[in-house]
């Protein structure tokens, strides 16, 4: 099942979203965490912590999930 994640802004960065979904519990473990586990943006990989998410796209982390990004 994909967990919705909302955000209130036009875009979010791939770090403020892993915190925001709750995957690591401050920003300053993004990119120790993109080191280690792979994590796809509508089905590429990127390690990238500045990367710029939009409203539908799809992140999926092993062994966190499927989520999508929902703009209010």
């Amino acid at each position: 099942m994909m967990k919705e994640i909302q955000i209130s802004t036009e875009i979010i960065t791939l770090g403020q979203f892993l915190k925001l979904a709750d995957v690591i519990q401050s920003g300053g473990m993004a990119k120790w965490f993109l080191q280690e586990y792979e994590v796809k943006v509508n089905g590429e990989l990127d390690s990238r912590r500045g990367r710029k998410l939009r409203d539908q796209d799809v992140i999926e982390i092993d062994g966190f999930g499927s989520f999508i990004i929902v703009s209010s």
